[in-house]
């Protein structure tokens, strides 16, 4: 009894879950999906059911398809897909951050007959992240060695060397290409040594 009335409402209690879920044949057309997957991505039900799941673009499956595998989907490779990453693209054209887990279904005599994929949605964790790493980078500038930024042992030798020549009175000449910060470690050399409330002169 309890199994009769849990298929009555498995549409039910799958359309409560807030992942997105779809369900999809071995050729990889859309069979079923959630009301979450609707939210998500802006496509209604009847705009996915019957058709091909390439319809939202997940460059996951995109990457598979160019590996020159035998199947459609390196899903039905594997077997499983757990926490990975990847995009999706909506109904809108906007490109929607997602984790997915995946695997395939089989019949009761074992033969697979499609594959479920449930998606969750990370864009605002992604954005999060972006703007974490932006504001590390501003610290790193902030922080940096008299307007030098740079975190590694080289560059930390490099700021050991500018902090014991600057207390020299010997002229110090600088090397190095175009573009590679020569007048910053002259700056730097001024800014800590003796003449450091003295103007610093520029000549080109």
């Amino acid at each position: 009894m309890f199994e009769q009335d849990l298929n009555t409402y498995w549409k039910t209690v799958v359309s409560t879950i807030q992942d997105g879920i779809m369900i999809v044949d071995k050729e990889g057309t859309v069979v079923s999906i959630n009301q979450a997957v609707e939210e998500l991505t802006g496509y209604s039900s009847d705009d996915l059911v019957g058709n091909p799941c390439s319809v939202l673009d997940c460059d996951l499956c995109l990457n598979s398809r160019g590996q020159n595998n035998s199947h459609w989907c390196r899903l039905f490779e594997i077997g499983s897909l757990k926490r990975r990453r990847c995009t999706l693209i909506g109904k809108d054209g906007g490109v929607l951050e997602i984790l997915k887990n995946a695997t395939l279904l089989r019949n009761t005599k074992g033969e697979v007959i499609g594959a479920v994929e449930t998606f969750t949605d990370i864009t605002e964790i992604t954005q999060k992240d972006h703007q974490i790493e932006a504001f590390r980078r501003q610290l790193r500038a902030e922080d940096g060695f008299h307007g030098i930024i740079g975190i590694s042992a080289p560059m930390k030798q490099v700021f050991d060397l500018i902090e014991n020549v600057a207390q020299s009175d010997a002229p110090v000449i600088v090397l190095g290409e175009s573009g590679t910060g020569k007048e910053l470690v002259a700056e730097a050399i001024h800014n800590i040594g003796p003449r450091k409330n003295r103007p610093f002169v520029k000549v080109n």
